[in-house]
């Protein structure tokens, strides 16, 4: 496993090697806050996303030639590399963030991102929590928001916000109801499930990633999504203290993409006129649309 104490510092210095050398592509944003409901949703506007449209022709064009899909992450780019997480994971930076310090935790072998979260997944994943206070994400399927089939888990450190709250949707988890240790949230208008995490799993990452897995299960059964060879399109979010699973019904709401980011208040507009749109539509709705209604 990934040694104690060394993760931030391999961040870090990671980062300023990428920017250095030209292999960390950040976009640049501008931001708004949009309160709907209690909630001081954070939107941002991308202000330039040339590089990654051009990178993501280059990938359509390299599948196109070669009938296979381009997979970024085998082999990965080394430049990005931060650090061996497991014996069946590694940490990466995201090449295009847009979140400073935003990680990808990847497979080493590929494995389809629709399949099943495994042990071997949390245990990478409660590994760089313990180093790492943030907010860990799944994009279950591409109508979920993921862009790439080789499995990968995110994390982003918090806060997301530069000021208030933590994550924008905490306020409205904080009025939790629970049955048994199955909860939802009174404040979310669509399909989801949520469950109270102990932080002081971080402690052990390797007993965590088991009581974590027993409750993804749990939450997907609850949900109807544990049936069949793969469950169906969802998003997932994490952090030291709670799990929150979402199932998804579309990937866009009028041309606006949502992933796991959009359902923890952290929304992504590529240009002015998404955004009104968004302001008109209302956050929440957005996120309604693209999810079940409850």
């Amino acid at each position: 496993m990934l040694k104690p104490g060394t993760l931030w510092t391999k961040v870090k210095e990671r980062t300023e090697h990428a920017l250095t050398c030209g292999a960390l592509l950040s976009i640049p944003t501008d931001y708004e806050f949009v309160e709907q409901d209690g909630v001081r949703f954070l939107v941002r506007i991308l202000s330039n996303l040339a590089r990654k449209d051009e990178a993501k022709q280059k990938q359509n064009k390299e599948t196109a030639t070669s009938g296979q899909d381009f997979n970024p992450f085998l082999p990965y780019d080394e430049d990005l590399f931060v650090t061996d997480i497991s014996d069946t994971h590694v940490c990466i930076l995201n090449k295009f963030n847009v979140v400073d310090y935003h990680l990808l935790i990847i497979t080493r072998e590929f494995e389809e991102q629709e399949s099943w979260l495994t042990l071997p997944d949390f245990e990478a994943m409660w590994a760089c929590l313990a180093e790492i206070d943030g907010l860990a994400f799944y994009n279950g399927g591409k109508i979920a928001g993921a862009s790439q089939r080789h499995k990968h888990l995110q994390l982003v450190p918090l806060p997301l916000v530069p000021t208030g709250v933590q994550i924008p949707i905490a306020p409205l988890l904080e009025k939790a109801e629970f049955k048994d240790s199955i909860g939802t949230i009174p404040g979310l208008p669509f399909r989801h499930t949520f469950a109270q995490l102990d932080a002081s799993w971080m402690q052990s990452p390797l007993p965590a990633a088991g009581f974590t897995l027993e409750c993804y299960r749990n939450l997907l059964q609850t949900l109807g999504l544990n049936n069949g060879d793969r469950p169906g399109a969802y998003n997932l979010l994490a952090t030291r203290k709670w799990m929150l699973i979402i199932p998804r019904s579309q990937e866009e709401f009028e041309s606006i993409s949502v992933n796991s980011l959009g359902f923890a208040g952290a929304l992504l507009v590529r240009n002015s006129e998404q955004m009104k749109l968004l302001k008109e539509c209302k956050p929440m709705t957005v996120l309604r649309q693209v999810a079940f209604p409850s």
